[in-house]
């Protein structure tokens, strides 16, 4: 993608990181059920690991596996128009599945064939005339994972992203099918994050004419029917993106309540747990499911636990999966992550909250030298890859400052609050920090402040100002934290 084609907004950004990470949470949520069965809905879904893998909690599988070898190879600026790229693409599969945990059957087949041991992809479409004779046989919904990372790629070409979806569909799954599952959910995420909006049939006019009719016909399918209704065949192409589809429109998008912690963001959660319900191929299907409700919702939704335990192959976590998500799409923001020097030290220290003298309020500059005691970082504006301290606990929040900028900010200061109190309550000693100390911290300070001792949300406030007179909640913020704690605001009769 050309950056410089597109005014991305922080919106924007979030929903193009959420691609990424909700396709990589869906996948580790559906891992430790794949081929299960039924889950009832008293049974909760939670990151189990285990699986086929068996997997960690909270560690990805082949599908994000191989979707992130893609996205390497987008955020190198690689174009699939050319073979050149897709041989990358493939021979870095090849090296990934000498050691892979688990590989679909067809992929399998195609990357560890003797015969390619030293091929590159451009045999790959043409070589096995046996996987053709056994398309009925072997599983081929594996190609809607792929989808999430060759949106990003073509944000701003989505001429572009028909061919790449065909042809890196057809490195390992050369059938209609699967090639046309791959255009139709890679232009439906590209849509949702450049849109916000849902549309998984954008793409049928790029879609062979004789076989419109019957991919509508499909679609209209799952939109009549339960996720279930398709969990026996859902590891293949259409069944797959069938089920993918029903998950996402049979659950119900909440209506927004704050006070009652309700919120729209919530859809995504309850959504991908639909997707894993419906049993079969999970982690597949979530995993497909969650590229595009992240690219709609954006990484904003993705709860904290989600993001705190995602893990996997090359040694990547959330946190880097942002920074993969972000490099495709606006690489030069990467380059203003890092405030460990210059004008960043004039910042104020670390200070202690007022409620609690475990929870640290402070700057990203003292991410360097963090107060004795602090094992676990929050952070609310990005940070580079270094500059965390090794040994801590890190969750990266999607926050940003100015006003308008945030899709899901009642969500994202309540979830981000509940992390931090489940940390205290690990014993962990929190810091939790922004850029300057004046908007994003304290926000979630007083928030934190006002449900740890039960007052109301201007008292809250008025403790953080006392330790950090700088503070400066912006209107947008201080909306919210009154929308979250209604019944204990005074703020207005205090006014009067």
């Amino acid at each position: 993608m050309d950056p410089s084609k597109f005014n991305l907004t922080d919106i924007h950004r979030d929903r193009a990181i959420g691609t990424l990470v909700g396709a990589a949470a869906g996948d580790a949520l559906g891992a430790g059920y794949e081929f299960g069965g039924l889950v009832p809905p008293d049974h909760p879904v939670a990151l189990i690991g285990g699986g086929r893998g068996p997997f960690r909690p909270g560690e990805w599988t082949d599908d994000t596996s191989m979707a992130i070898a893609i996205a390497e190879s987008l955020a190198a600026r690689a174009d699939f128009r050319y073979q050149k790229s897709l041989d990358a693409v493939f021979r870095r599969w090849q090296w990934w599945a000498r050691n892979a945990q688990d590989i679909d059957p067809q992929t399998w087949e195609v990357l560890r064939a003797p015969s390619q041991s030293s091929a590159t992809s451009s045999a790959a479409p043409a070589r096995p005339a046996t996987l053709r004779d056994n398309i009925d046989r072997l599983p081929s919904s594996s190609p809607l994972t792929r989808a999430a990372p060759l949106a990003l790629g073509h944000l701003d070409d989505e001429r572009g992203l028909v061919p790449a979806a065909r042809a890196i569909a057809g490195l390992t799954h050369p059938d209609p099918d699967s090639a046309d599952a791959c255009v139709l959910w890679s232009a439906a995420i590209r849509h949702a994050v450049l849109t916000g909006q849902l549309d998984i049939r954008i793409a049928l006019p790029h879609v062979d004419s004789e076989r419109r009719d019957l991919w509508r016909s499909r679609i209209d399918d799952a939109e009549r029917a339960q996720p279930s209704a398709f969990a026996d065949t859902n590891s293949r192409a259409v069944p797959g993106l069938q089920c993918a589809w029903s998950a996402i429109v049979a659950t119900p998008v909440p209506t927004e309540h704050p006070a009652a912690e309700v919120f729209r963001a919530d859809h995504l959660r309850l959504a991908l747990e639909a997707a894993v319900r419906a049993g079969g191929d999970t982690d597949t299907v979530a995993s497909a499911a969650g590229g595009l409700l992240g690219a709609l919702y954006g990484v904003s939704a993705v709860p904290w636990q989600w993001r705190l335990a995602l893990k996997g192959w090359p040694g990547l976590n959330a946190h880097c999966l942002v920074h993969l998500a972000t490099k495709i799409v606006d690489p030069e923001v990467i380059s203003s992550f890092d405030y460990s020097h210059g004008a960043w030290r004039e910042h104020p220290r670390p200070m202690r909250h007022p409620r609690d003298d475990f929870v640290w309020i402070g700057a990203a500059a003292s991410l360097d030298k963090l107060p004795k005691g602090v094992d676990a970082v929050v952070s609310l504006c990005p940070v580079a890859d270094g500059h965390i301290p090794s040994g801590v606990t890190h969750l990266d929040v999607r926050l940003a400052s100015e006003r308008g900028a945030n899709a899901n900010l009642d969500f994202v200061l309540l979830d981000t609050v509940r992390a931090i109190e489940q940390l205290r309550a690990e014993d962990h000693e929190v810091f939790v920090h922004d850029l300057t100390v004046q908007n994003r911290a304290p926000a979630v300070a007083t928030l934190y402040g006002s449900r740890r001792r039960d007052i109301d949300i201007f008292e809250a406030l008025q403790d953080i100002r006392a330790v950090t007179p700088d503070v400066n909640p912006n209107p947008d913020f201080w909306l919210a934290l009154r929308r979250l704690r209604p019944h204990r605001d005074t703020f207005l009769r205090r006014s009067e």
